[in-house]
């Protein structure tokens, strides 16, 4: 079975050409679009439907950078191990710590500004984050990435508590 880069006839790396990913989704879309198999057979319209999800996943996996860090260490085999392998670096798991005390001190004073500059302080560590998984990915240093790609999951899961917690507050 071809990977999701091969999908799309995109290179195994990182660093992608978005207006390809999207010019290539919307190409395989367009050859399995339904309006193609009104009169197929039901078999084939299954097939068109099975190509449909699976460009559907391989999209969505490839246009996020998170998913496509892990996908590509997963492709490469390297387990990113997020359940049994919780092991950080002290200084991460410190900023951890400390945003996660700050987010609940703006939560309980609802601080916009504290949240503001919370999430901008998250945005710029993922930003890192990100450039330094592109640079070992693309090296084709997997098990390096993996680390960086848990830590990024992290981030992903608290930016999303500081964007809710912007979301709740009233306006």
């Amino acid at each position: 079975m071809q990977n999701h880069f091969d999908l799309f006839h995109l290179p195994q790396r990182f660093t992608i050409d978005a207006s390809a990913l999207d010019s290539a989704y919307h190409s395989v879309q367009n050859q399995v679009h339904p309006d193609k198999f009104a009169n197929a057979s039901d078999a084939e319209k299954r097939v068109a439907m099975q190509w449909a999800t699976r460009a559907n996943e391989a999209y969505k996996t490839l246009k996020s950078p998170f998913k496509r860090a892990a996908y590509l260490c997963e492709l490469n085999g390297v387990d990113l191990q997020t359940e049994s392998n919780t092991a950080m670096p002290v200084e991460f798991l410190m900023q951890q710590m400390e945003w996660r005390e700050a987010l609940s001190e703006a939560r309980a004073q609802k601080n916009r500004a504290e949240l503001e500059t919370l999430d901008d302080d998250i945005r710029s560590a993922r930003k890192i984050e990100l450039l330094e998984i592109a640079q070992l990915l693309d090296a084709n240093d997997f098990t390096q990435a993996a680390g960086l790609v848990r830590q990024l999951m992290f981030l992903e899961k608290f930016a999303d508590e500081v964007s809710i917690a912007l979301d709740t507050l009233p306006d």
